[in-house]
């Protein structure tokens, strides 16, 4: 039975999962407090989300990972989905940012998502190690935007 639950404590329990996301705990560490955690269960733990509020009408995901055995099975889109009704008349806008790669910016124009503005080198400048996405090396960072 597919549900999905707030997480309020132990968010850090998340952690592997959350790196699938994010490759760098010091990130993670970043908004994961602040953050309101969501994580999709469907005969055991699937996806996680973390959405800040940014202030402004905005908030940000600022992760949204599948367990990898289970990519490609529509629970981010159904994340996706529960997130969008869980801030609608609440926030404006719902804003990401992520890699240059064409599959991952496939996924978020599906779900409404439209590319904003790209910020040079932020994968270069902000980790300490190379983040390959999809056989891609991360350079920019692209900013996408949903209306809520």
């Amino acid at each position: 039975m597919l549900s999905i639950k707030l997480i309020t404590q132990n968010k850090k329990d998340f952690l592997p999962l959350l790196l699938l996301g994010d490759e760098q705990e010091s990130a993670i560490d970043k908004y994961l407090e602040r953050a309101d955690l969501f994580a999709l269960y469907d005969g055991g733990l699937r996806c996680v989300c973390a959405v800040t509020d940014e202030g402004g009408g905005v908030a940000e995901v600022q992760n949204l990972a599948t367990d990898e055995p289970y990519q490609r099975q529509g629970y981010a889109s159904h994340m996706l989905r529960h997130v969008f009704a869980h801030y609608g008349g609440r926030f404006d806008r719902l804003v990401l940012g992520t890699g240059d790669v064409p599959g991952t910016l496939a996924f978020y124009r599906k779900q409404g998502f439209e590319i904003t503005h790209r910020v040079p080198d932020y994968f270069t400048k902000h980790y300490d190690h190379p983040i390959v996405d999809s056989g891609v090396l991360l350079r920019d960072k692209i900013y996408m935007e949903r209306r809520l």
